[in-house]
C-alpha cells in the first residue's frame, strides 16, 4: 500500500509481526514470543512489542539522530524511574555534521515525554588544533545507569571538524563523556577520558557502545581506535568511576581485522550466564566474540544464522538485549525487501542468540520497527524496569528522498514488554 494514500493507516502481517501505522504516528503493537516449552530453534521467552513515537523531526536541514536513553531509579511518578533521553540534530546537507544536542524526558514510563530541549553542556564547542580553532562535537552518546555510584553516565566520542563543519581526516578522537544530575535536570559539560599517551589511542572512542557495569563499579567500556598506519581496531577498557570522574584503568587484548575494509567499528557488550559477549561493527560483516574476564576475547567470527547462513548485517553497529532467560541480538540486514534502504538498514529486526554456538537463531527474528525508507541503523537499548527493556531509534533522514517511501524523522520507542521479570536489570 502506498503510504501516501489518503487512508492513513496501513496494516501488515510479517514474521508472526502485527502491527498497524498510521502517517500521524505509530500505533501500539503486539509481538509474542514462541510458545513456553523450549525446542530446538524456538523462543521460550514470552513478551509482546509497544511501538511510540514521542517526538520527530524533519525539516528538509535537520532530523534527529542517536536517540538513546537512560533512566534514574526513583525520580519519576510515583516511585517510577525518570526516563532521560538524548538525542542529536543531524545537518542533512552535510555527512555526520552534529551541531547540538537535545534532551527529553518522561515521568511516566513512556506515557508522556517533555519537548527536546537544547543541551548547552553537551553542545560543540571550539579547541586550537593544528595552528587554528575548529568545532569540536560530542556525538554517538549513549547515557547508561551506574548503580554503584546512583549516577547517570553517558559515553560517547568526540568528532573534530574542518571549520566549515566537514569531519576531519585524519583526526584526534577521544572517549567522551558526562554526568546527569536530576535535581537540575542537567548533564555535565562534557569531558574526555586520559588514556595515556600511547600513540594508538590518539584516534580512540566509545561511541554508540554498549558498556558493562561490574559489582564493584568499575566499568568495562569497549573502545574503537585507529593505530598510525593500521585500520580500526577494538578492545575493552577497565575504567573506574567514583560517579564524578570517569577514570582508564586497563585494557584487554586488541581485536583486529586484516581486510581492504576500514576495520572494527562500534563494539558492543553484554554479560550473560557467566560469560562476556562482544558484537562488533565491520564494513562487510558484522561479528562476535567471547571472553571469561571481560578483557580478554577470542577470535572474532562472523554473525550467522544458526541455519549456516550469513546473517547479513554488515557496515552498522547491532546492539544486545539481555535477559536472564535469553540473549537477543537487535540488528539489521539483507535480503529483507529492503534494497532501496540506505546499507539496507531498516527494518530493525531483533531475534534470540544461541550463546554456544554463537548463531542468531532465524525462526526467532522479529521486527521490532518497520522499514519507511528511512535507516534505522543507528538506535539505543536501556533496561527500563525488570519488566521492560526499551530500544530507541529515529528515522535518518537520508539520502535525499526517503520520505517518499513514507518516513518522517519519527523517534521510535519499541517497548519490549517481558512476561517473566528480567532479572539482569541494572546489571
Amino acid at each position: 500500500m502506498d503510504p501516501n494514500e489518503s487512508d492513513s493507516r496501513r496494516a501488515f502481517l510479517k514474521d508472526g509481526l502485527i502491527a498497524a501505522i498510521t502517517l500521524s504516528g505509530i500505533a501500539p503493537l503486539a509481538l509474542f514470543g514462541g510458545p513456553g516449552k523450549s525446542s530446538p530453534g524456538q523462543d521460550t521467552l514470552k513478551y509482546h512489542l509497544d511501538l511510540k513515537v514521542p517526538t520527530r523531526l524533519f525539516d528538509g536541514e535537520k532530523c534527529w539522530v542517536h536517540p538513546r536513553a537512560g533512566i534514574v531509579p526513583g525520580a519519576g511518578k510515583a516511585g517510577m524511574p525518570r526516563i532521560v533521553m538524548t538525542l542529536n540534530t543531524l545537518e542533512l546537507s552535510g555527512s555526520d555534521v552534529f551541531k547540538g544536542m537535545f534532551g527529553m524526558h518522561s515521568e511516566d514510563g513512556g506515557a508522556s515525554w517533555t519537548d527536546p530541549q537544547a543541551l548547552p553542556p553537551l553542545a560543540p564547542r571550539t579547541e586550537q588544533l593544528e595552528g587554528e580553532e575548529r568545532p569540536v562535537a560530542a556525538s554517538d552518546f549513549w547515557p547508561s545507569w551506574h548503580k554503584k555510584s546512583n549516577t547517570l553516565l553517558g559515553t560517547g566520542h568526540t568528532i573534530v571538524y574542518t571549520r566549515d563543519w566537514k569531519v576531519a581526516h585524519p583526526r584526534p578522537r577521544h572517549t567522551a563523556f558526562s554526568i546527569y544530575d536530576p535535581q537540575g535536570n542537567q548533564w555535565s559539560d562534557w569531558e574526555k577520558l586520559d588514556m595515556g599517551d600511547d600513540e594508538k589511542f590518539q584516534n580512540a572512542g566509545a561511541g554508540c557502545v554498549q558498556r558493562w557495569d561490574e559489582v564493584d563499579g568499575n566499568i568495562l567500556l569497549p573502545v574503537y581506535f585507529m593505530p598510525p598506519g593500521s585500520n580500526s581496531q577494538v578492545t575493552v577498557t577497565r575504567c573506574a568511576f567514583d560517579g564524578k570522574k570517569l577514570r582508564f584503568l586497563e585494557q584487554g587484548n586488541d581485536l583486529s581485522i586484516a581486510d581492504d575494509s576500514r576495520g572494527l567499528h562500534e563494539p558492543s557488550l553484554t554479560h550473560f550466564q557467566g560469560k562476556f559477549y562482544l558484537t562488533i561493527r565491520n564494513d562487510n560483516h558484522g561479528f562476535v566474540t567471547q571472553s571469561d574476564d571481560g578483557l580478554n576475547y577470542a577470535p572474532i567470527k562472523l554473525w550467522k544464522f544458526d541455519d549456516g547462513t550469513d546473517l547479513g548485517n554488515y557496515n552498522t553497529q547491532q546492539h544486545w538485549v539481555t535477559h536472564s532467560e535469553g540473549l537477543y541480538l537487535v540488528y539489521t540486514r539483507r535480503g529483507a525487501g529492503n534494497d532501496h534502504v540506505f546499507r539496507h538498514r531498516a527494518p530493525l529486526f531483533m531475534a534470540r542468540v544461541d550463546p554456544e554456538k554463537l548463531v542468531v537463531i532465524r525462526n526467532t527474528e522479529r521486527i521490532l520497527v518497520p522499514e519507511r525508507g528511512a535507516r534505522l541503523g543507528n538506535f539505543g537499548v536501556t533496561a527500563v524496569s525488570p519488566e521492560e527493556t526499551w530500544v530507541t531509534v529515529s528515522e535518518w533522514m537520508q539520502p535525499e528522498g526517503v520520505e517518499k517511501h513514507g518516513s518522517d524523522g519519527s523517534v521510535y520507542v519499541a517497548k519490549i514488554c517481558w512476561n517473566q521479570p528480567n532479572a539482569l536489570f541494572g546489571n
